[in-house]
Order: structure tokens, then sequence, then C-alpha cells
């Protein structure tokens, strides 16, 4: 359910003049680099480029909502199976680690506007294939994987056009609104989602994700400028493995990686079992974790400082997983809406901990660094969702949440940073 939030603190522009690992040659169209942007939301909506960014990747959200929980539906009509109902609404994310190993390199390659338009379009036609009606499970999990593989791509591509279009002062700032228009927009996708389904096919909304896609890309092209070449050398798996070995070769990095992914992921396995936990009451659970996890983002991206956000880190990441264990003493449904939502605004700890991890990444990699970190993360949400869905099977679905929350609540204290003897804050 979460998007991908990060943060970076510093008040010089994004690219004012080439720098080592990035190309000298100037943009396909020139254009002046973005000037320092106001205070505030709305000063960013005054950048028309980072308004269609923004604009198509609310699009995309929507698309995903909706097709996801129309194909978790199809599925557990058709089946059954929690397992095989988790797996579908988080299916995708299994694909997107083969394009952080492979090609994540585009993300920080040439022409980044028309990379991202033309993986967007790819993602329509996956999208629109599941609308055929009758089309087995296989070619469905099928494209789902090849889904996944598209959107790790493009995650990483549109985060690096992204640190182009606005500065870096207001780069935080920048993802903070994308992070809560995500929340807005997942509300919006499952409650339109739930009413579509009662009066209507899953491949009708199969359908409508498929316009929503189409049109996020047709913003982007209307609105946004081609940008800088940023690599030397011609993106690739050879690329991408040089950086991702640079990625992973320092200690800290490695474990902020494990402290946004692992976590995360449990907590998306609770989230892929609502549907068998309760059919009637998922999309209530559904709507209600997104709006806490709106509401978390706002409060953590926009109120406080970065200094604060890392200080309130540890106990975001507990919010995450604790009120999940309530689901194993089955209390009433509004009691779980309640904990569901408080729980969402546990996401938040994403937000001070992709911070960090951009302030150790060099520039020239940017883009890249986020793809992976992005597609980790959408890799353990699969891998969260298959746990859960694992358990269900044994335990019931129940159970299965609490297990895998107290799971997640471990590795928490486990990635737990120690405090500095100055007082300073843990991971």
């Amino acid at each position: 359910m979460p998007s991908d939030p990060s943060h970076r603190s510093s008040s010089s522009p994004s690219h004012p003049s080439p720098r080592p690992g990035r190309d000298s040659r100037p943009d396909t169209t020139p254009a002046p680099d973005p000037q320092p942007t106001p205070g505030g939301y709305l000063g960013l909506l005054r950048n028309r480029e980072f308004t269609g960014l923004y604009a198509g990747f609310t699009l995309t959200v929507a698309a995903g909502t909706l097709s996801g929980f129309a194909l978790g539906t199809l599925v557990d009509a058709q089946t059954g199976s929690p397992f095989l109902t988790a797996v579908s609404m988080y299916g995708a994310t299994f694909a997107t680690v083969l394009g952080a190993l492979t090609l994540m390199s585009v993300a920080d390659a040439g022409h980044p506007r028309r990379t991202v338009v033309l993986l967007q379009l790819a993602s329509l036609a996956g999208v629109a294939a599941q609308a055929v009606p009758g089309l087995p499970l296989a070619a469905r999990f099928a494209l789902l994987l090849l889904l996944g593989f598209f959107q790790s791509l493009g995650t990483g591509a549109r985060l690096g056009l992204l640190s182009e279009v606005v500065p870096v002062s207001a780069y935080a700032r920048a993802r903070s609104l994308m992070n809560i228009t995500s929340g807005g927009t997942a509300i919006l996708g499952y409650a339109t989602g739930a009413v579509l389904l009662r009066h209507t096919s899953p491949q009708t909304v199969f359908a409508v994700a498929a316009c929503l896609t189409a049109l996020g890309a047709a913003v982007v092209a209307a609105t946004v400028r081609e940008h800088s070449v940023r690599l030397t050398r011609r993106p690739g798996l050879r690329q991408t493995w040089r950086a991702n070995a640079e990625l992973f070769s320092h200690p800290r990095r490695r474990a902020l990686l494990l402290a946004l992914w692992i976590p995360n992921g449990l907590i998306v396995g609770c989230e892929a079992l609502f549907i068998s936990y309760d059919p009637g009451h998922a999309g209530t659970f559904l709507a209600a974790g997104a709006a806490g996890m709106l509401l978390g983002d706002l409060a953590v991206g926009r109120l406080l400082t970065a200094a604060s956000r890392r200080r309130h880190a540890l106990t975001l990441r507990l919010l995450l997983a604790a009120p999940f264990l309530l689901f194993a003493l089955h209390p009433p449904a509004p009691v779980l809406a309640v904990a569901v939502f408080l729980a969402g605004a546990g996401f938040a700890a994403t937000l001070p901990l992709q911070e960090q991890l951009l302030d150790l990444t060099p520039e020239a990699i940017r883009g890249q660094v986020q793809g992976v970190e992005s597609a980790g993360r959408m890799t353990w949400q699969g891998l969260g969702a298959a746990i859960a869905g694992g358990l269900a099977q044994c335990v019931g679905p129940g159970p299965a949440i609490a297990l895998a929350a107290a799971a997640s609540l471990t590795v928490t204290l486990l990635t737990r940073r120690p405090r500095h003897p100055s007082g300073g804050p843990s991971l």
C-alpha cells in the first residue's frame, strides 16, 4: 500500500552545473535549472513540470489501487485461497527485484521523460490485458510479474526525473506531497473499487484502471520536458551491477535498506489478508490504513523538521506493527479499523529513513538508488504477502496477521541502531 516516500535536505539547487559522473552535454530541450521553490505545497504546484509528474503519479496510484483490489476479489471468488488472494494483490512486487538487478540504471540514463512515458505505456498494456474476460489465472499472475518489472524501472526513472524537476531544497516537500496524495488516492480507490465491484465485474474495473494509466502517460508527455543525460556510460546490466555494488558496500546503507524493506513488507502482508479475514469490511480496513498513512505523512513530512523526524523514527516503526496484534483477539470491525488507521501512520517512518539513505547517496546514481530501495521494499511487500498468506493457510487469517506483525516488531528491534552516547537518534 505505501508508495515510496523519500527525503533529502539541502539548500543547494538539484543540478546547477555538471558534476563528476554526469555527462556535460546539454539537455535535449535546453532550459534553465529549477529555481528555488516557494515554501509550502502550493509553491511546488506552481512548477508546471512537477505538477505534471505529480498528476501522472496520482493517476498511476489510482489505477494500481483499482486493479489490485479487482484482481484480489476475482482470485478470492475463484479459488477461496488466502494465499493466492494475498499474492494476487501484491504479486507484481516479486518482479521489482528483477528490475533492480538488471536494468535499473535506466533511472539515471538519458531521456528520462521518454523513459517514464514508455514504461507507463508498457504498464498500460499489462493492465488492459487483465480486462480480458476468461483469462486463466496463470496468465494473470504472469502479467503481474511483467507489470512489476516495468513498474520498478518506472519508479526509478520517475524519481530520477523528479530530482531534475525540483531543487534539492524542495525535494523532501515534493516527496511528502506525493506520498500524502498516494494515501488519499488509495482511500478513494479502495472505496470506488468496492462500489464498482458491487455493481459491475472485475473486468470493468480493470478497464477503468487502464484508462487512468493511459491518462497518466499522456499528462507526463504533455507537461514535462526532456532533461539531462546523467550517466557517462550506457545503461545496462554492467552499469546496474556496478552501482548496486557501490550501494551495498556501505554498512550504514545496508542497515537502512533492511529497516526500510522487511518491517514494511510484513505489514503489507497483514493488509493482504484483509479480504480473507473479513470480505465485508476489507475495503473499510484498506481505506482506514490509507487514511492513517496520509495523516502520518502529512504530520511527519510537512510539520516536523528533519531532526524531529529522525528522533521519532523508531516510535513510528513500532506503531506500524503493534496495532495489528489485535487481530489475534478478533475484536469488532470498528475497533480493528481504528487499529489499522493508527498503524497506517507508522508508514511515515520511511520518510526519515529514506532521508538518511539519500544523504549517503552519490548524486550520479541517485535515481538508481531510489529505484533499488523502492524495488526492494516492493519485493518485500510481495514476500510479506506470501508469508502471511502461507501462515493463514495453516492458522487462519487473524492469527497470521498477528504473527506477521510480531515478526515485523522483532525485525524493527533487531535493526535498531544503538543510541549515540551524545544522545543522538536511533535508527
